[in-house]
C-alpha cells in the first residue's frame, strides 16, 4: 500500500468484518500494539458515501499505538477492501467512562483557530454522555485508492459516546451536540458513525 507512519501514533484502525478478516482478528487479539476491538457497524452520511464507494456495513474497529505496526499488519493479511486509519492528532477533552456504545466522526470544511476549537471542547464537554472528543487525520487504505479523494481527511473530529438505551437514541444524542457546536458558529458535517455491537479485546 506504500503507506508509512510514525511509530508512536495512537488512534483507531477500521477494517471490514468478515471471512478476510479472522486471521487479522486473531492476530490483532495477541498484539501488543493492539489495544481494544470492537465489532461494530458502521452508518455512512449521504454526504461522504460517493468518497467510499467500496464501503462495509460491519467492521472491527481497534485501537492501536503503533501505526506502523498496523499498516504492515493489514498488508500482510492481503486485506482488500476499504479500511480506514484515524490518527490521533490531539485531544479536545477525556473523561472516564463505564462502556464505550458509539463513535461518531465530523469533518470541518474549514480550519478553525484554536480559540475556536476552545470554544467547541467546551460545549462538547457539557454533553455529559460524551466521554472523549478528539481531533484526528485520516488515512484511506486500498489496494486501489478510491476515485474521489475525501478533502477533508486532516479535519476530523471523532466522540466517543457512553450510550444507554439504542444506538438511535445515541445517535440523536450526537445530533442534538452537534447543533450545539453550531450555535457557536463551528460547522460540523457527519462522516459516519460506529455502532458498538460487541467488545472483542
Amino acid at each position: 500500500m506504500g503507506l508509512t507512519g510514525s511509530r508512536d501514533s495512537v488512534g483507531y484502525v477500521c477494517t471490514p468484518h468478515g471471512k478476510q478478516s479472522e486471521q487479522l482478528l486473531d492476530y490483532w487479539k495477541k498484539a501488543e500494539h493492539i489495544g481494544e476491538i470492537y465489532f461494530v457497524t458502521a452508518t455512512f452520511a449521504e454526504e461522504s458515501i460517493p468518497y467510499f464507494p467500496n464501503k462495509a456495513n460491519h467492521y472491527i474497529l481497534a485501537s492501536f499505538t503503533n501505526i506502523q505496526s498496523v499498516l504492515d499488519d493489514i498488508s500482510k493479511h492481503g486485506m482488500d477492501r476499504l479500511s480506514f486509519m484515524f490518527s490521533l492528532s490531539s485531544h479536545l477533552f477525556e473523561r472516564t467512562a463505564e462502556k464505550l456504545n458509539y463513535i461518531s466522526l465530523y469533518f470541518t470544511k474549514y480550519a478553525y483557530d484554536d480559540g475556536e476549537m476552545g470554544d467547541l471542547a467546551n460545549v462538547i464537554a457539557r454533553r455529559d454522555k460524551v466521554k472523549k472528543a478528539s481531533l484526528v487525520d485520516m488515512q484511506i487504505l486500498a489496494s486501489e485508492q478510491p476515485k474521489f479523494t475525501f478533502p477533508y481527511s486532516k479535519n476530523l473530529i471523532v466522540l466517543e459516546v457512553e450510550g444507554e438505551r439504542t444506538h438511535q437514541s445515541d445517535q440523536k444524542y450526537c445530533e442534538r451536540t452537534r447543533r450545539d457546536v453550531a450555535r457557536k458558529g463551528i460547522s460540523l458535517n457527519n462522516l459516519v458513525s460506529f455502532s458498538i455491537l460487541e467488545k472483542l479485546k
